[in-house]
This record gives structure tokens, C-alpha cells and sequence, in this order.
């Protein structure tokens, strides 16, 4: 709080971002009341022109307000979100009595379902308004309240960014649902018209690699090849790399590794390490050693159970790694 206190003096003025990271450290702590200074702070400083990118700073303090059985507090300063963070017209500025519902329905959940819609549609709907409520809903799991609004937002005619379907591939993935996340890629998107971007194929290229389908997950890289401006980034290339080495197809790493060389996106020394040694645990040596040269090239050291697997793979017994030891160029012996 000292250094938000201290930014006016620095001639530096907190954005949006700068109220959601200390709203929710504020609320985390249980400071609802410094909260609620916090929120009445950001009216008058960034909410003057009603950005319904907003929301998602408001449902912080109004779902902490919620969680603390303070139901009747929330109502009241979500009137004062609508009105002055919202500059909602006062034909739509009406606030449900949350008491009455949380008394009748006996739910806090149903509560905050009824501010989210509230902060969206009470105000002045607004695309920024339904992707923030949308992406924040994502990123706490809430896939299927996500995906109602999702479906509410494009019948009101409003085109969802590309960052809210990446946030609805990320739900997915995280919850082991990578395949109904490439529908997203595939389907979904297409039909409304959304081009993807090389972060969305890592999304779902990550997500099918954490679950076993990291043969899958490669062919998106003929897929972005295609898709004129998507061309797969070093990260790309990594993360297909770890996923087949993690399912023992190293042969299949060791081709997708040489296609990242080709593409001149150099590999760290732990992408290096790793295939090296699957391919010494499938008595592909020759292959092994080949990368192991093009590591050395690169100037990046290979760690100790690197050689220990290519002096295995090579002597074939343990007995003889210390007849092998002794051919062995003395780089192996430098301090890593």
C-alpha cells in the first residue's frame, strides 16, 4: 500500500492493472474495508469514462464482500459500481435486493451469479465489459457460468477477443480437457471467424502433451504452416519435445528437434540433455552423438548423466564404462 500511496508523488499513475493486482492482495488478506477505499480511489482516477473492462477489479471486492456474509454490503456498493465506475443510465441502473435472494435461495454462489450478470448487463453492455467477466471466470474454473455468457455475448452481436478464447483453451487444458480445447481451435474459432495466434497452438500443443498425445499435438505444426503469419516460435518446438521425450518417443523428439535447428531456433542445453539421453536408452548412439556434437557446437555443456548415458549406451556393460572413461575428451572433466 506504501508504494501504490507512493506512485501520485512519482508522477506515476496506477492503471487498470494496478488496482486488480492490489484488490485482490487486499481481499486475499481480508482488508475488505481498505478494499472498498481502494474501489472508491479508482472512481474518480480511471473509471471516469465507465470502461466496462472495469468489471473484473468490481467483482473482486463484491465476491469478497460475498464470502464474508457481508451480502447486503455488496448490494450497496454494486449500486455505486453501476452508477459511477459503470456511468450506467438510470434506466438500467437497478440493483437486485441480495438479501432477499440470499435469505430465499440460501446461496452465496447464486449471489455472485447475480452480480456478474449485474456488472455486465446493468451497466451498459459493452464487448470489453463480457470478455473481461468472461476471461476472469475462466481463469477461476468456472467453465460453465464462462460459457453461458460466452454464448449471451456473441447472440448480443458482440465479437469475443482473441485473448477470451485462449482463456477458454486454458480452462480446458488445466482440468485435462485438451481435446475440447482443440475443438475450440479448430471449430470453434473458425466459425466465428477468429484467426488463431502461435500462442493458441501452444495452448492446445501443451495441453495434449501433458495428457499423451503429443503425436497429435505435432501435427499442428503442417496446421500453422499453412495458416499464413503462424509460424511455430522456439516454445513451440520445446514443448512437442518434452512431450514426446516424456512418452519415450524419442526418435519422434529427435526429428521434431531437428526441424527446430533447421528453422535456426536454438535449443537449450535441456532440450539437448534429454534427447541425447532417450536416444542412448533406445541404443540410438549414433543419433545421440550426432546431437551431442551439434550441442558442443552451440558451446552449451552437457550435464554429467548425459555422458554417463552415452558411455553406457556405447560400452554396453557397466563393467567396462572405466576401461571407456580414459577416450573420453577431457571437456566432460570441466566444471559444469
Amino acid at each position: 500500500m506504501s508504494v501504490f500511496g507512493d506512485m501520485g508523488e512519482l508522477c506515476c499513475e496506477p492503471d487498470r492493472e494496478t488496482y486488480r493486482i492490489m484488490m485482490r492482495g487486499l481481499c486475499g488478506e481480508g482488508r475488505l474495508e481498505d478494499a472498498t477505499h481502494l474501489l472508491y480511489s479508482m472512481f474518480w482516477k480511471i473509471s471516469q469514462k465507465g470502461s466496462g473492462a472495469d468489471v473484473s477489479v468490481y467483482r473482486t471486492l463484491l465476491e469478497a464482500l460475498c464470502d464474508n456474509g457481508m451480502v447486503e454490503e455488496a448490494g450497496e456498493i454494486l449500486s455505486k459500481v453501476l452508477k459511477k465506475g459503470l456511468k450506467a443510465p438510470k434506466r438500467r441502473c437497478r440493483v437486485p435486493d441480495f438479501g432477499d435472494e440470499f435469505v430465499s435461495r440460501g446461496s452465496v454462489e447464486v449471489v455472485k451469479g447475480l452480480i456478474n450478470d449485474a456488472l455486465v448487463k446493468g451497466g451498459v453492455p459493452s464487448s470489453a465489459s463480457y470478455n473481461a467477466m468472461i476471461a476472469d471466470l475462466y481463469s477461476e474454473g468456472k467453465i460453465d457460468d464462462a460459457n453461458r455468457l460466452f454464448d449471451e455475448m456473441r447472440e448480443s452481436g458482440f465479437v469475443p477477443l482473441i485473448a477470451t478464447y485462449e482463456a477458454k483453451i486454458r480452462a480446458l487444458c488445466r482440468i485435462g480437457r485438451a481435446r475440447d480445447g482443440a475443438k475450440v481451435l479448430e471449430e470453434e474459432m473458425v466459425a466465428w471467424n477468429c484467426v488463431a495466434t502461435v500462442r493458441t497452438y501452444n495452448l492446445v500443443i501443451e495441453g495434449l502433451c501433458k495428457e499423451g498425445k503429443s503425436t497429435r499435438a505435432v501435427g499442428y505444426l503442417e496446421k500453422m504452416a499453412r495458416q499464413v503469419g503462424c509460424v511455430a516460435d522456439k516454445r513451440t518446438y520445446e514443448i512437442l519435445v518434452d512431450g514426446l521425450c516424456s512418452e519415450g518417443l524419442f526418435v519422434k523428439a529427435s526429428q521434431v528437434l531437428e526441424r527446430m535447428v533447421d528453422r535456426r531456433h536454438w535449443p537449450c542445453a535441456a532440450v539437448f540433455n534429454v534427447v541425447i539421453r532417450g536416444l542412448c536408452l533406445i541404443g540410438r548412439t549414433y543419433e545421440a552423438a550426432l546431437w551431442l556434437e551439434e550441442m558442443l557446437s552451440e558451446g552449451k555443456k552437457p550435464e554429467v548423466f548425459v555422458w554417463n548415458s552415452l558411455v553406457t549406451a556405447v560400452c554396453g556393460d557397466m563393467a567396462e564404462v572405466d576401461a571407456c572413461v580414459g577416450i573420453l575428451p577431457p571437456l566432460i572433466f570441466v566444471e559444469q
